[in-house]
């Protein structure tokens, strides 16, 4: 199994999502980080929260926002834009907390805001090769949603034009938050 497929595989759904993944269906929650759109396999994300007063950590790395309290736990934030190595504008009120879920650890993952959930197919998703910088370890591939192969019909057609906020850039959790987790 190539090593873009068994990174897939990892963030396959677990629990109720299993029934999902049978179909051959996969969920993901996209979310904004700048102008571009990224995506989480919606098994890893345990909840959606708006941003609360953020604790700031002396001498963390660039990336940690700081910390936060979610129901009397501890979190860490991760500043998205900083992992991603993007620039943005402050953090507007549409901003939100992903609170993901890697077992060992809960981690809070900051975009500019939530999109939507998307269900893809295997058609609906290529997988990453190369893409040449240091993030691309980060990413498991690329979604294009609404690009099915084998519908016809004024639909299918309409799918066929995909533009750049069709395409989702689909984050590995496991390897995005790698050195979270293990430090």
């Amino acid at each position: 199994m190539s090593e873009e497929r068994t990174a897939i595989a990892q963030a396959r759904p677990r629990g109720r999502m299993a029934r999902v993944e049978e179909t051959g269906v996969r969920e993901f929650l996209a979310f904004c980080v700048g102008n571009e759109r990224y995506a989480l396999p919606l098994s890893c994300v345990r909840e959606i929260t708006r941003l609360p007063p953020v604790a700031e950590v002396p001498r963390a790395p660039a990336e940690v926002l700081g910390i936060i309290s979610v129901r009397g736990q501890v979190t860490t934030l991760i500043d998205m834009r900083k992992k991603l190595a993007l620039d943005a504008p402050a953090l507007g009120s549409r901003a939100r907390v992903l609170l993901v879920d890697q077992g060992e650890e809960i981690l809070g993952l900051v975009c500019d805001r939530v999109v939507q959930v998307y269900r893809l197919t295997e058609e609906e998703v290529e997988l990453a090769s190369a893409l040449g910088s240091e993030s691309s370890s980060y990413v498991m591939g690329i979604g294009r949603p609404g690009l099915r192969k084998g519908t016809g019909g004024a639909a299918a057609k309409a799918r066929a034009t995909v533009s750049a906020h069709d395409i989702l850039i689909l984050l590995d959790p496991i390897a995005l938050l790698k050195r979270h987790l293990h430090e």
